[in-house]
C-alpha cells in the first residue's frame, strides 16, 4: 500500500500546493487523486507566477481577457478562479462523500489588503460570489487584521483558510474567530456547516534558525513547534464551547500543515509528512515532495494528542538562545511581507507577458 493511502487510511488529509493548468490538461492532478489519495489542494502567487513564466498554457486566456479590457488583478484572478473551479469540480466527488470536510481547494485574497479588515472581508465574499463553487476556501491571514475578517467571512457563509499561522497563539487567535462567527450564525438562524482550515508554517521555523542553532538542533523547531499547536488543536476540539457547536451541526475548523517541504538539503526530503502525521488534519505538500513520498515515505507513529516532547524541545531551543514567541511574529511580518512582494512579482510578470500577447494598439487602448 502507498504510504499516502497509508495516511489517508490514519485519518489525515493529503493536499497538493500546486495548481497549473497543465496538471488540469494533461490529467496529472486527477492521476493523483486516484493512485496517490490526494483529496485538495492549495494555490499561492508563486505557483501561478512560475507557470506563467514557463509554459504557454494560458497564453490564449490572456489574449482574450486582454481584448475585453481585463488587466492586472481583475484579469490574474479570472485565469485563477478558471484553473480553481476546474480542480473543485474534480474534488467534488470526496466533498460530497464527506460531507464538506474534505476536498477543497484554495484561492487566497489580494495580499496588498493585509491591512485593510473591511477591503478584505469584502474581497473574500466577491471571490467567493465569482468561484460558485461550495468547495473553494478563500485565504485570509490569521494576522491581527485578518482575525475580524476571518470572524466575518465565516459569518458570512464564506469558507475560510487561515494562512500565515505559526504559534499556538496564533492558531488559537484564528479558531476562536471561527467559532465567533459560528456562534454568530446560529444566533441568527443560519446553517452553521461552514467549512475551514487553520494553516500553520512550519519549516521556515527551521529555516529561521538553521544557521544560530547547534548542528543536533537543526530541523526540529518546526516540528516541536507543530506538536505544540496540535496539543492546543485538539484542546479546542474536546473544549465545551467547541461540542456545543458540534451539537449545533457545526463542523470542525481543520488544522492544516502548511510548508512542508524540506528546505534543508541535508535532511530528509519526506521529514515533515512522516513527522506530522494526525489524525483529523492535513498536510498541503509541494508536487516534488509528494512525488518523494509516494515514492519512499513511511508512516510511523501519530502525533501524540499531548504534545509530546514539544515543550523539553523548545526549551532546549530557549538555551540556545531562540525565543520562540518574538520569532512567531517576526516570522508572520516576514511572511506578509513575502507574499506581498510575490504579488507584485506575479501582477508584473502577467502584465508582461500581456503585453507580448496582445498587439500594442489593442493593449493601450484596453488600459485605463
Amino acid at each position: 500500500m502507498k504510504a499516502t493511502r497509508r495516511l489517508h487510511d490514519l485519518g489525515q488529509s493529503l493536499w497538493l500546493d500546486n495548481i497549473t493548468r497543465g496538471i488540469l490538461n494533461d490529467g496529472t492532478l486527477q492521476r493523483y487523486i486516484g493512485e496517490w489519495s490526494v483529496t485538495g489542494l492549495t494555490s499561492n502567487p508563486t505557483i501561478f507566477d512560475h507557470a506563467f513564466k514557463h509554459g504557454d498554457s494560458y497564453d490564449e486566456a490572456i489574449r482574450q481577457k486582454a481584448a475585453e479590457g481585463k488587466a492586472g488583478e481583475e484579469l490574474f484572478f479570472e485565469l485563477a478562479i478558471a484553473d480553481l473551479t476546474r480542480a473543485a469540480d474534480l474534488f467534488r466527488p470526496v466533498h460530497d462523500r464527506t460531507g464538506g470536510v474534505d476536498g477543497w481547494v484554495s484561492l487566497e485574497v489580494s495580499p496588498l489588503l493585509a491591512n485593510d479588515t473591511a477591503a478584505t472581508i469584502r474581497a473574500a465574499a466577491d471571490l467567493h460570489r465569482q468561484a460558485q463553487r461550495p468547495n473553494l476556501f478563500i485565504k485570509i491571514p490569521g494576522t491581527a487584521e485578518g482575525i475580524p475578517a476571518i470572524e466575518a467571512s465565516i459569518f458570512a457563509g464564506v469558507p475560510v483558510n487561515v494562512t500565515l499561522l505559526f504559534s499556538a497563539v496564533q492558531y488559537v487567535a484564528a479558531a476562536d474567530a471561527y467559532m465567533r462567527g459560528i456562534e454568530r450564525r446560529i444566533a441568527a438562524g443560519r446553517d452553521p456547516r461552514i467549512g475551514s482550515v487553520a494553516s500553520l508554517f512550519v519549516s521556515r521555523w527551521d529555516v529561521a534558525v538553521h544557521d544560530t542553532v547547534p548542528p543536533a538542533l537543526r530541523n526540529r523547531l518546526g516540528i516541536a513547534i507543530a506538536r505544540r499547536v496540535y496539543r492546543e488543536y485538539r484542546g479546542v476540539l474536546a473544549s465545551p464551547r467547541w461540542r456545543a457547536l458540534a451539537a449545533a451541526g457545526a463542523q470542525p475548523q481543520r488544522l492544516l500543515w502548511a510548508s512542508t517541504g524540506t528546505k534543508d538539503a541535508d535532511a530528509s526530503d519526506t521529514l515533515y509528512v512522516e513527522a506530522l502525521a494526525a489524525p483529523d488534519t492535513v498536510n498541503t505538500i509541494p508536487e516534488k515532495t509528494l512525488v518523494a513520498f509516494a515514492d519512499h515515505g513511511r508512516v510511523g507513529g501519530m502525533l501524540p494528542s499531548d504534545g509530546g516532547d514539544a515543550e523539553v524541545v523548545l526549551a532546549e531551543f530557549g538555551r540556545a538562545g531562540v525565543d520562540v514567541t518574538a520569532l512567531a511574529a517576526q516570522l508572520q511580518r516576514q511572511g506578509a511581507a513575502s507574499f506581498d512582494k510575490s504579488w507584485k512579482e506575479l501582477l508584473d510578470r502577467l502584465a508582461a507577458k500581456r503585453a507580448t500577447l496582445v498587439p500594442r494598439t489593442r493593449a493601450a487602448a484596453a488600459t485605463p
